[in-house]
């Protein structure tokens, strides 16, 4: 039986109307709903690239959202604004007494929501969030103590014991869509309007939306069964690269973790595992929101790094003289998203090799990825740092070489990215300091002139890093 006469879908970071647990809730719980969505000015005016990639596919999954929106004869209403000030307003103006939304688990969004809640109460109306982005949230997988996981094993062993068919069963909207309301069409506010230009998203073939999101899916399924023997070398297509639909929630969560499950491949196992660690990293989020701008570890809350600005510098443009970190730093720069094993392998190198802050690797992150996504970049940040969750971290230093060698080893994802050692032997490529000046010339190469000396010597760092950490 519904509840409300009239309801508000809020669409956030779930754009999508496939298997959508917000949208079931307000069509089953109300019978009138509207959709709307928000462009956020506390979220988009701080933002320095006014040709922001992620903004861009925002905008035009929104747009492919409002599409759909209308094949149903209704609308999507979409402002652009303080989302405190344009919710209130819009459930006024529809006198609408509910409004349901994902939930979200950042501190600013924790924030924003419960200013929604107490504004829209005093309206007689109530804000209804609902669990969409991950299969298990806030306190839904536990310690047999009833305390959050802080180690990623465990956590992982508990998730899996308490999957289920229930979990991962999708929400049907198809047969609710006769609560949308009839809205005659109107025009989408241009991403000018919003206050951005276009990126560069169609030269990196970046399809935003539902059907961007198939398409890459359709195109991991055929080979994700390769995923565990693959997924660390660069140069090679393993990855889904369904991060940022996973981050903007063009794709269900409980549909990608239900396919893994059910395919059931050591491949489709270990991707399910990647699932996980981000479903961990959300918890971390939710119980420790101290982990934004500090140390998890109490221990290390007051470390000082002696790293220097101009070795910070060298990093971010890809010029540290280490070839593959380097090339990861490139590829970030040039299209948005870095390799999984590139990120932890750059993370380490900016943190135990040049000995800067790991924040201010982590703010770069934000402001570059495509795929950002607070608890996965603070999380993965703070594991390569030995701040994090792990049992035993401090001892884990990347040597940039023999990762160089191991996962690229014929240097192909170098030459792509650092097209100025291509002419190097493969057993060089990785360590071009080491060549003598005759294969230099030969490869048309002077170092400190067309690829930089080495910044720092990994072998002299990595005892500083763990006399930096208490343990040398």
């Amino acid at each position: 039986m519904s509840e409300h006469d009239t309801a508000l879908c809020w669409f956030r970071r779930d754009l999508r109307m496939e298997d959508h647990a917000a949208l079931y809730s307000a069509c089953r719980q109300a019978k009138r709903v509207i959709g709307v969505f928000i462009f956020d000015s506390v979220i988009l005016d701080p933002l320095p690239d006014r040709q922001d990639r992620r903004v861009e596919f925002i905008w035009r999954s929104v747009e492919a959202l409002k599409r759909e929106w209308q094949a149903h004869g209704s609308d999507l209403l979409i402002r652009i604004g303080d989302a405190r000030d344009e919710i209130v307003a819009i459930a006024t103006e529809y006198r609408a007494t509910a409004v349901f939304a994902s939930r979200d688990y950042e501190p600013a969004a924790v924030a924003r929501d419960q200013a929604v809640a107490q504004r829209l109460q005093a309206l007689g109306a109530c804000l209804v969030t609902v669990k969409d982005q991950v299969i298990f949230d806030t306190d839904e997988v536990l310690t047999k103590d009833g305390r959050p996981y802080s180690v990623f094993t465990p956590y992982r062993n508990a998730w899996l014991a308490k999957l289920s068919p229930f979990y991962v069963q999708p929400y049907p909207i198809q047969r609710h869509v006769d609560r949308l309301v009839k809205l005659a069409p109107a025009p989408m506010p241009s991403l000018l309007q919003v206050g951005f230009g276009e990126s560069d998203l169609t030269r990196l073939n970046i399809v935003a939306g539902e059907e961007g999101a198939s398409q890459r899916l359709a195109d991991f399924l055929a080979r994700m069964d390769r995923y565990r023997a693959e997924r660390d070398y660069p140069a090679r297509k393993a990855p889904s690269y369904l991060s940022v639909h996973l981050r903007f929630g063009t794709v269900s969560v409980r549909k990608l973790a239900a396919l893994a499950w059910q395919q059931g491949s050591d491949g489709a196992q270990c991707w399910l595992d990647e699932l996980i660690w981000r479903e961990f990293y959300q918890m971390i989020l939710h119980h420790h929101p101290h982990v934004v701008g500090r140390a998890f570890k109490s221990e290390y809350a007051g470390l000082v790094y002696p790293g220097l600005p101009e070795h910070f510098e060298a990093w971010k443009q890809g010029g540290t003289g280490y070839p593959l970190v380097d090339a990861a730093m490139r590829q970030l720069n040039f299209s948005g998203y870095m390799h999984n094993r590139l990120r932890m392998v750059a993370a380490s190198f900016l943190v135990k090799d040049l000995l800067v802050d790991w924040r201010l690797g982590e703010q770069y992150f934000a402001e570059k990825l495509i795929d950002f996504d607070l608890a996965s970049n603070n999380g993965g940040w703070q594991w390569a740092a030995s701040t994090g969750c792990d049992a035993q971290p401090y001892f884990r230093i990347f040597n940039p070489v023999s990762q160089s060698q191991k996962f690229d080893e014929v240097g192909r994802f170098i030459r792509r990215y650092v097209p100025e050692l291509a002419a190097l032997p493969d057993k060089l490529i990785h360590s071009p300091w080491l060549a003598t000046s005759a294969q230099l010339a030969q490869a048309n190469i002077v170092l400190g002139r067309d690829y930089p000396w080495p910044v720092v010597d990994h072998a002299v760092q990595r005892p500083k890093a763990l006399a930096l950490y208490g343990r040398g």
